[in-house]
């Protein structure tokens, strides 16, 4: 008999009783945000249902929670928050200009990150960036539009894939 809900080779992981509150606890507060009702049916119906479609999620996701890369993850937000508001200046600055000083170009980028959400988080912090979009990915090559010489920079750079790897070190490579 085969197996259709899991590739050759892979197998289910046990279902963790904490990463299931964890999750369960996550619906919960957003089922409360967004009904905003405190009565005693919706906050129990809320509750069941958190727990039900956490419990019913579990045994299909491969993500773990790791609670050292997010704590990461969230000390590089404010970095690219920076980044995004001078890019922004930036740009803006190119708009304005009367004689449009844009040169628009297409850089093909290969990483030496090893971690499939890695390379996710790279295409992403690029696109958020102002000036920069990642038109393509394909494993460990991101092809990137830039709109000038100082938004190809970063990329070219290698500054935010450096602050990437960074956080994903520790981490088992998956590519």
């Amino acid at each position: 008999m085969t197996n259709n809900v899991f590739p050759a080779g892979a197998r289910p992981r046990p279902i963790s009783a904490q990463f299931l509150i964890l999750k369960a606890t996550a619906l919960f507060l957003l089922w409360i945000m967004l009904s905003a009702s405190f009565d005693w049916l919706h906050l129990g119906l809320g509750l069941v249902l958190s727990f039900t479609v956490a419990w019913i999620n579990s045994g299909h996701s491969p993500f773990v929670p790791k609670f050292r890369l997010w704590g990461n993850i969230l000390l590089y937000l404010p970095w690219l928050f920076v980044k995004i508001v001078k890019s922004s200046l930036h740009l803006s600055k190119l708009i304005l200009h009367p004689a449009l000083p844009i040169n628009p170009r297409l850089i093909h980028v290969e990483t030496k990150l090893g971690h499939h959400a890695a390379v996710v988080l790279l295409g992403n912090s690029i696109t958020l960036t102002p000036g920069t979009i990642t038109a393509e990915v394909d494993r460990n090559t991101l092809i990137v539009h830039a709109m000038d010489e100082v938004s190809a920079e970063d990329v070219t750079s290698r500054r935010i894939e450096s602050k990437i790897a960074e956080m994903f070190k520790d981490e088992e490579p998956d590519l």
